[in-house]
């Protein structure tokens, strides 16, 4: 098993990670953020701060509750990708509708640019 402070360390980063992007998500990428958005990051650092009230002498609990944090989240969403697909999962994740202007179609209005090029 690996030291106590190589696990803590890597746990930190994880959590870095974790409630960054959470906190990025419930706030930046979506179009109407509430308060209720922040309970998931609230979570996960109310989460952290029990494994403290447990087995305080125990340091690297925070280190495996961060690691398995990131963990998680990084397994859902390579199963909501393989089960949904990649489009179903960039709609997800937020990604903007492919944007469409008038080259994007052919003279009769169908989809298709029209001179053979491969759309963006």
């Amino acid at each position: 098993m690996a030291s106590s402070d190589t696990v803590v360390s890597i746990g930190a980063f994880c959590f870095g990670v974790t409630v960054g992007y959470i906190a990025y998500r419930a706030l930046v990428r979506t179009e109407r953020s509430a308060v209720s958005d922040l309970t998931t990051v609230v979570s996960a650092v109310g989460g952290a701060a029990v494994t403290g009230l447990f087995r305080p002498q125990q340091g690297d609990a925070f280190g495996w509750y961060s690691i398995g944090l990131l963990s998680g989240m990084a397994v859902f969403f390579v199963l909501f990708l393989l089960m949904n697909g990649k489009a179903a999962t960039a709609t997800f994740m937020g990604a903007p509708e492919p944007r469409r202007d008038r080259t994007d179609t052919t003279h009769d209005g169908t989809p298709g640019p029209p001179d053979g090029r491969p759309r963006r």
